[in-house]
């Protein structure tokens, strides 16, 4: 059994003294490609509305939330689902939140979020990340679907028009300065700016 282990790790110690470097290459190539296949499809699974509210704590909470609001349900059939408002689109970004979400889910294996009053407990906190995380971004996920080059603002309300083409055509805010509670009710905000 040792001398087999032994013969094992000196091919994969030195394996072109065993294969061709063609061969190498191909079989790196080939490995390469399942691997990064693998890890793209299992990313992409993370992004799906399915995989957001397998846990109670999403889809009891703010799951019904996000169906009550115009984000969900409207007259051109566009529907936003969890992750295109809180994972970056572009690559580098998305690797950096996958990352931050992988901290979040200690929430939910250590009960810290388990119940209704508990999530309401951390609510605020919770929203506060999302809200300094966006702003951070320039709002970058709602921007993704809204783009200001494209609003018509004779079609909105004289203070949204007014709001708009001040603040945000300035870059003086975002859009979550103004539109916190846009997709899910707002945590109990008495103290908060």
């Amino acid at each position: 059994m040792f001398k087999l282990m032994r013969r094992y790790w000196t091919v994969l110690w030195r394996p072109s003294r065993y294969f061709s470097l063609g061969f190498l290459t191909i079989v790196g190539f080939v490995a390469g490609t399942l691997f990064w296949g693998g890890f793209n499809t299992a990313l992409e699974l993370t992004n799906t509305e399915r995989f957001c509210i397998g846990c109670h704590e999403m889809h009891d909470n703010v799951y019904q939330e996000l169906q009550g609001t115009i984000h969900f349900t409207n007259r051109s059939g566009v529907r936003a689902k969890c992750s295109d408002c809180h994972v970056p689109h572009e690559w580098t970004a998305k690797m950096a939140r996958k990352m931050q979400a992988s901290k979040e889910v200690w929430g939910k294996i250590f009960g810290t979020i388990d119940t209704p009053e508990k999530f309401a407990e951390h609510r605020l906190m919770l929203a506060q990340n999302e809200w300094k995380r966006m702003k951070a971004n320039d709002s970058l996920e709602c921007r993704n679907c809204h783009e200001f080059a494209y609003m018509d603002f004779t079609r909105q309300s004289k203070r949204a028009s007014e709001a708009h083409s001040k603040y945000l055509a300035s870059g003086e805010k975002t859009c979550i300065d103004c539109h916190k509670g846009i997709a899910h009710r707002l945590p109990d905000m008495s103290g908060v700016q």
